[in-house]
């Protein structure tokens, strides 16, 4: 019995030299490094009152960043931005607490007039992180970036 307990106490003996010879700390798992490298390289937007769409196609899907289409249920589902959430112009006042005020929050709709509006609401209610997209999904199908329908 006292065979099995020898190798056994050398082991942890090993184990913890080598712990100690390496500072302690076990590399991080492989599925943590990718993570770390992209918050890293993902720098802090600074978006201006409007943005254009190619800027839009860049940020969209940043965890920073949430776009919101505000036309109506008929329009979004002939095709809208992908990732986009729909808010029409009319429920926007009844759910302000859908908007977040800690990410880049992206107003569209079909040529920019209804995003306009919307975003100076926002605007008005205490929102700064609100920009409008130039040119509405119009814009964005003349430039061919994707549509989902």
């Amino acid at each position: 019995m006292k065979k099995l307990y020898l190798p056994l106490i050398i082991a942890l003996l090993v184990v913890t030299a080598l712990l100690a010879a390496c500072g302690g700390q076990a590399a991080a798992p492989a599925a943590e490094a990718p993570a770390a490298q992209e918050a890293a390289t993902q720098a802090p937007l600074d978006l201006g009152p409007t943005v254009d769409v190619q800027t839009v196609a860049e940020v969209k899907d940043r965890d920073d960043v949430f776009v919101i289409d505000v036309r109506e249920q008929w329009e979004y589902d002939e095709g809208h931005i992908p990732g986009v959430t729909l808010i029409p112009m009319n429920d926007v006042p009844n759910r302000l607490n859908e908007i977040p005020k800690d990410k880049e929050v992206i107003i569209t709709c079909r040529s920019g007039n209804r995003s306009g509006q919307v975003t100076q609401f926002l605007r008005d209610q205490g929102f700064e992180n609100i920009h409008n997209m130039d040119g509405g999904i119009l814009a964005w199908e003349a430039a061919g970036l994707d549509v989902e329908k």
